[in-house]
This record gives structure tokens, C-alpha cells and sequence, in this order.
């Protein structure tokens, strides 16, 4: 029974599990108005790295070099919806392409 237990809890761990590989990290921007920009690619579901990219972005309105107030997280593909995290936004973008 226990054996049983640890292979169904390690499925759906495995089922899942996201992953994705940071390959770039940025910021642009001076003055008032900045954006972050994050891509990643996504691995295929037995782990191997896919070619496939999310780009991710975020915007602020800064005052006076002072940047507080960042907008939320956006997959630039489908910029409608809206995430808390850039992991959040990559684990979706993603799981829409079929990856992890």
C-alpha cells in the first residue's frame, strides 16, 4: 500500500510539475516609464529543452526615478491576461503550447 501511495504521489507531482529555463532577464527604461522584460523557454513533457519561448513583460509608472508601482506580470502573446509572478505567467504561457 505504501509503494502504491509514493507511485501515485510521485504521477502527479510528475503531471504536474512545470519547468522552464530562464534565458533572459532585462530592464529598459529611465525617467517615468520603465518595463521588465523576462523570456523563457519550456521543456517538453519527458524534460528535454524545447525551442519553444514565453516573452513576459511588465510596466511601471515611476515618479521621479522611483518606480513602486509595478503593473502585473503579461505574456505578450496573449496580453488580456493578467499574473502575479513571471513563474505564474511562464508555467501558463507554457502550458497553452503544451510544454511545461
Amino acid at each position: 500500500m505504501k509503494k502504491l501511495f509514493i507511485c501515485l504521489f510521485t504521477l502527479f507531482i510528475y503531471n504536474n510539475a512545470f519547468a522552464y529555463q530562464k534565458i533572459s532577464s532585462n530592464e529598459i527604461g529611465v525617467g517615468d516609464a520603465r518595463n521588465q522584460n523576462i523570456v523563457v523557454k519550456c521543456t517538453t513533457p519527458t524534460g528535454q529543452i524545447s525551442n519553444e519561448t514565453c516573452a513576459l513583460r511588465r510596466y511601471a509608472k515611476c515618479i521621479n526615478n522611483n518606480c513602486t508601482t509595478w503593473d502585473v506580470w503579461r505574456d505578450l502573446r496573449n496580453t488580456n491576461t493578467t499574473y502575479q509572478t513571471w513563474q505564474d505567467a511562464a508555467n501558463a504561457c507554457c502550458r497553452k503550447m503544451g510544454l511545461r
